[in-house]
C-alpha cells in the first residue's frame, strides 16, 4: 500500500506549494480538491492551465495523484441541486485524466438539504434509491465519456450507508466503474473490538474486488470522528483486512490538522511495514 492524504489538509491554493507539503509531510499520493487550485471544488470551468499546474506540481513533488474530489449531494430534496452537481461533475471529469487520475470521488447523498454528510430519515425510503440510481446512471455516462471511474464510499450518514446497500448499487447498476472508497471508520459509531472487526471483516468480503482506494481516520470511544491512530479502531486489522483481499492501493489520511500529518503518516508507514498488519 502507498499512504496518501486528502491535499484540502494542507492551506493554500498554489497546487504546487499544497502538494509540496504533502509530500514533505512524509506521503507519496493524494486525494486532490480543485479548493487546492483556488477554485470550488466543484467549478464551473477549469482551464488548461490549472490541469497543467496540478499535473507539473504532483510530478515535481514525487506525488501521485489517487483521486480526484467530486462530491455533491446525488439525492438532494431539489432535483435542481443533483442537475447543478451533474453539470460540475461533467467538467471535472473532463480534467481528471489529464492531471493524471481515472478515479473521481463522489458522496452517495442524503436528504438532508443542508448537509450533504447528515443523515435524514427519509434515506432509507424508496423514493431516495430511485433518485441515487437515476443520479448514478447520468454520472456514469460522464464517466464512460471520459473513461474515469467513480468512487462511491460507504458512509452511516449516506443513502449508502453500509457495505451491503453499496453493493446492491453495484448488482443494481451493472458497472465495472462502480469503485469503492472504503473507510473502516464510517461502517460503525460504537461497537466492541469484536463487532467492529465482524463489521470490516464483511465489509471487505463484499466488496474486495471493488475497493479503489481506502481511507484512515478513526473513532473516539463516544463515536465522534478522530485522527488515525488516535480512536478504538483496530488498525492492525482493517489493514490485514485489505491485505487479505489483494488491495495494494493508496491508503488516504484525511480528518486531521496539517500540523498532525507527519505523526499519521509515520503511524500508517508503521503499520504497513509491520507484518501482523499484512
Amino acid at each position: 500500500m502507498r499512504i496518501g492524504i486528502f491535499a484540502k489538509t494542507f492551506p493554500g491554493s498554489d497546487p504546487r506549494a499544497v502538494l509540496g507539503d504533502v509530500a514533505a509531510a512524509g506521503f507519496s499520493t493524494t486525494q486532490y480538491n480543485m479548493a487546492c487550485s483556488g477554485l470550488p471544488s466543484l467549478p464551473d470551468r477549469i482551464d488548461e492551465a490549472a490541469i497543467e499546474a496540478v499535473r507539473a506540481a504532483a510530478t515535481g513533488a514525487g506525488v501521485a495523484i489517487a483521486a480526484l474530489s467530486g462530491t455533491f449531494n446525488m439525492i438532494h430534496p431539489d432535483p435542481a441541486v443533483r442537475s447543478a452537481g451533474l453539470e460540475k461533475l461533467a467538467i471535472l471529469a473532463r480534467a481528471a485524466r489529464p492531471m493524471g487520475t481515472r478515479l473521481v470521488t463522489l458522496c452517495t447523498g442524503t436528504r438532508d438539504p443542508d448537509d450533504q454528510w447528515r443523515a435524514h430519515p427519509d434515506n432509507a425510503a424508496p423514493e431516495a434509491w430511485s433518485d441515487l440510481l437515476v443520479a448514478m446512471e447520468a454520472a456514469l455516462a460522464i464517466a464512460e465519456a471520459n473513461d474515469i471511474d467513480l468512487g462511491i464510499e460507504p458512509e452511516l450518514a449516506n443513502v449508502v450507508s453500509s457495505a451491503g446497500l453499496a453493493l446492491r448499487l453495484i448488482d443494481d447498476i451493472g458497472s465495472p466503474r462502480i469503485r469503492i472508497v472504503l473507510d473502516a471508520a464510517n461502517l460503525f459509531e460504537q461497537a466492541s473490538l469484536a463487532e467492529q472487526r465482524i463489521i470490516v471483516s464483511r465489509a471487505v468480503d463484499l466488496l474486495a474486488d471493488r475497493i479503489a482506494i481506502a481511507h484512515a481516520k478513526d473513532r473516539a470511544a463516544d463515536g465522534s470522528f478522530s485522527v488515525a491512530g488516535q480512536g478504538v479502531l483496530d488498525y492492525a486489522h482493517y489493514l490485514a483486512e485489505l491485505r487479505r483481499a489483494g488491495f495494494d492501493g493508496a491508503l488516504i489520511a484525511h480528518g486531521l490538522d496539517a500540523g498532525e500529518a507527519p505523526g499519521v503518516a509515520a503511524f500508517l508507514r508503521d503499520l504497513i511495514a509491520t507484518p501482523d498488519a499484512s
